[in-house]
């Protein structure tokens, strides 16, 4: 029921942003016509990423993932979401962290589970608060890319902008990796133990 809603939720998304880039051709609004296909462009790119490396990640991630998409490139961008609320640009940041925080966990965990791999909790949490991290990075760098290339003004102040982004990034993840830690001192005890039997049900090469 709640994968059906999610779905349903995603290709409604996916449909506007079709929409949005018609009329921003008709219209000649080109900053919204780039946004939009950048936006749909990126929120296919986990489905591509998943079958070239054989994983049926969950309907739950992808959905996680649109939404994040959605609200940073396009709501952000071409409905200047950033400008007219203060606290968009750090719910977005925060709220990513956390998520893609945990997916590092899961990933690492279900190869722990499985006995593939041998680790203290620590270094799990370690590498969950790394890779969350790293794709915030990674973020800043398309941002910059955005702003060099096409004109636009994803960092808005800079340098400065992009420090604070980095900042709540680093407090996400240290959230989602305290998590995760605590997580297995419990063994395997949580909100966490859904998730990620669901992602080693719907990924065979991570099952023992």
């Amino acid at each position: 029921m709640l994968e059906g809603i999610q779905i349903t939720i995603v290709r409604f998304l996916q449909g506007t942003l079709v929409v949005a880039g018609v009329l921003a051709a008709i219209r000649g609004s080109w900053t919204v016509l780039f946004a939009s296909s950048i936006t749909l462009a990126v929120i296919f790119l986990p489905a591509v990423l998943g079958r070239n490396f054989k994983l049926n990640l969950p309907v739950g991630f992808h959905f996680i993932v649109t939404l994040f998409i959605y609200a940073t490139l396009f709501l952000g961008e071409a409905g200047d979401f950033y400008e007219r609320f203060w606290w968009w640009d750090v719910l977005l940041h925060t709220g990513s962290a956390i998520v893609f925080g945990i997916v590092g966990f899961m990933i690492l965990y279900t190869l722990y589970d499985t006995n593939r791999f041998v680790a203290r909790p620590f270094m799990i949490g370690l590498f969950s608060f790394a890779f969350a991290v790293a794709i915030g990075a990674m973020w800043e760098i398309f941002e910059f890319t955005m702003d060099s290339f096409f004109g636009l003004n994803m960092q808005k102040s800079g340098l400065i902008d992009t420090m604070w982004d980095l900042i709540i990034d680093s407090i996400g993840a240290l959230i989602a990796s305290t998590v995760g830690y605590y997580f297995i001192k419990e063994r395997g005890k949580g909100f966490l133990s859904r998730a990620i039997k669901k992602f080693t049900a719907s990924s065979p090469q991570f099952q023992r």
